[in-house]
């Protein structure tokens, strides 16, 4: 399938076939997508939890808005950010480039040194915000990918984070939920997949510029 064809095929599943469930290789190839993703600086201030365990999902809809996706796919994402984006958390991504790209540590340290000085005059706020950004590039590439694979997916910013990481004891693991992604596969009787696509035109959303 062409990437706009693929594109085209994807809409927000709001039923899933319960029946279904995503192969190994399949959730292999989306845990590779979202390491891969884009991220500012590439710092990826991100976790993501994949959540197959039903029980778990049927008290994650209770946090949900009582959306059906969430107990009905074969596996729920929850795209978190980082509650502390600190030096040490900089310092342990230059050592991961030094190591992989075997650069030397002078070369690294003057991006290094912006990098801490920089984040040092940031609000609390001003990081969430930021750390918010990349988890919305995460869901993006996971989606396109998705479409790529013919997997089902349905973005959800629809539910109760407080619960969420109360529930998942993401406090614990210095984590906070931002996003949900149910993805499986359709249900035969959604409606909503036989539905044309809804965009406006091209001419409109693009502006060539000379």
């Amino acid at each position: 399938m062409s990437n706009i064809k693929a594109l085209n095929w994807r809409y927000a599943t709001k039923k899933f076939d319960n029946s279904r469930i995503l192969s190994e290789e399949k959730v292999k190839v989306l845990k590779q997508a979202f390491n891969l993703t884009a991220t500012s600086y590439g710092l990826q201030p991100l976790k993501m939890l994949i959540i197959s365990n039903k029980d778990t999902q049927r008290k994650l809809r209770e946090f949900s808005m009582n959306q059906q996706q969430v107990d009905t796919a074969s596996h729920v994402m929850v795209i978190c950010i980082e509650d502390r984006v600190d030096e040490e958390f900089i310092t342990n991504y230059f050592k991961r480039v030094k190591h992989v790209r075997e650069t030397p540590e002078e070369i690294l340290k003057p991006f290094h040194d912006f990098l801490i000085d920089d984040f040092k005059t940031k609000e609390v706020e001003e990081i969430e915000a930021w750390a918010i950004n990349q988890a919305y590039l995460a869901l993006g590439t996971l989606l396109t990918v998705c479409a790529a694979e013919e997997i089902d997916a349905c973005p959800m910013e629809g539910f109760e984070p407080e619960k969420y990481d109360e529930f998942l004891n993401l406090h614990d693991k210095n984590l906070r939920s931002v996003l949900v992604l149910p993805v499986g596969y359709r249900s035969a009787d959604d409606d909503f997949s036989k539905f044309k696509k809804v965009r406006r035109p091209i001419d409109e959303v693009i502006i060539e510029m000379d």
